[in-house]
């Protein structure tokens, strides 16, 4: 079949999460996506295989051709603006700055290809007080709220446990370079566009926010497993025999149903329960009655339970539940493969559903720093092995 960006060639700068993220939903799409790494290869590669810090290069680099380049040389830098003229897209994710101190900046790269969309991720965008900043996924969690608002009121604050603020980044920097494709198309003229991490990990505190401003700007307190906002109840994480399940009644109907499915007739007739403004202003005792009536259950039994009674629910599950997931294997959302690299693993494949699931990409797992480095070169700038040998001794490849 014809896939969305079929056609499409983008060169990948990018490295760790955010950029190769944009990048893989793109090579996901159909695009042919050439990532260009430094003769030692980009960050995320060269973390420890043996840990199994690695296998997230594997995740995030599929589908994906690669090359080494040596931008610091002349002769990197001539071959990569070679590449630039017969390309769509450019992503990097370098701190501010680093672009044109490589004399590849925006005006370099436009001059090249006056149609190049040019797409930069960064951790506080390329102007501001914050641009010069060190960001990665930790420090934009702290500078964004996104700490101070994650743990319970009595405890110091802890981070989100996935890397919110990287993916976030990545999903927003596709969206930017697909918008200036789709412009592209209609008036025939590149465009340059930047993400910033905190800028989009800013709307997630919407909850938070709330709350912010109907206080009256006081300092909003960390609330666990609550809701953000504290303007729903039940909203939490209860015990169960063998984990934890999470329930949430988002209207006094959901209630209704909780309470039918737990065979708890006491909590509907109790008048501080009655409607949802009255059970966040009594939220310790609903949570205490919820809990000891949780407790008793294993977490599956509950959950099924708690599902034929339409409760909004699911259990707490761990990372190994999720890998192994039934429905996500069904769907090919996750499968399983025998890495060249890396062994057996699950690999993800793309949210973005273009024709369900026989409209997929097939599945190339990701290549070894370099591995079609010649044949890029012979393909598109017609070099010949022995002009490529020469590159690969002036360590330019």
């Amino acid at each position: 079949m014809s896939y969305p960006f079929a056609g499409v060639t983008v060169l990948d700068l990018t490295q760790i999460y955010n950029g190769p993220y944009a990048t893989f939903l793109l090579a996901q799409g159909g695009a042919e996506v050439i990532k260009i790494e430094p003769p030692g290869g980009e960050h995320l590669r060269k973390r420890s295989g043996s840990s199994g810090a690695a296998m997230p290069f594997a995740m995030l680099n599929a589908n994906k051709r690669t090359m080494t380049l040596n931008l610091k040389t002349t002769e990197g830098r001539a071959l990569l603006l070679q590449l630039v003229e017969k390309a769509d897209v450019l992503v990097e994710n370098f701190a501010p700055g680093v672009m044109d101190r490589l004399d590849l900046g925006e005006d370099v790269l436009r001059k090249a290809n006056p149609r190049l969309i040019y797409a930069s991720g960064s951790g506080y965008g390329k102007t501001g007080p914050y641009r010069d900043f060190p960001a990665m996924d930790l420090t934009v969690q702290a500078m964004a709220g996104v700490i101070d608002t994650t743990g319970y009121q009595d405890a110091p604050p802890v981070k989100a446990g996935p890397a919110v603020a990287d993916f976030l980044a990545g999903i927003h920097l596709f969206g930017a370079i697909s918008a200036a494709l789709f412009e592209r198309e209609r008036t025939g003229r590149g465009r340059s566009v930047e993400v910033s991490m905190m800028e989009a990990v800013y709307p997630t505190l919407a909850s938070g926010l709330g709350l912010y401003y109907g206080s009256g700007g006081q300092e909003v307190p960390r609330t666990g497993n609550r809701h953000t906002g504290l303007s729903l109840c039940p909203y939490n994480v209860y015990p169960t025999r063998d984990g934890y399940i999470a329930i949430i009644t988002n209207n006094d109907q959901h209630w209704r149903y909780l309470v039918d499915a737990l065979d708890a007739p006491q909590l509907a007739e109790d008048p501080r329960f009655g409607t949802v403004q009255d059970r966040c202003a009594h939220m310790d005792a609903v949570d205490a009655a919820i809990g000891d009536l949780t407790r008793p259950y294993g977490k599956t039994e509950l959950f099924e339970l708690l599902i034929r009674n339409r409760v909004p629910c699911a259990p707490v599950r761990t990372l190994a539940e999720v890998v192994n997931d039934p429905h996500l294997h069904a769907r090919g959302s996750l499968q399983w493969i025998e890495h060249p690299e890396y062994g057996r693993i699950v690999v993800n494949t793309s949210p973005l559903r273009f024709a369900g699931e026989d409209g997929m990409v097939p599945y190339k797992p990701s290549s070894a720093l370099g591995a079609d480095t010649e044949a890029i070169l012979t393909e598109r700038l017609s070099l010949d092995a022995a002009q490529v040998e020469r590159l690969r001794a002036q360590q330019v490849l």
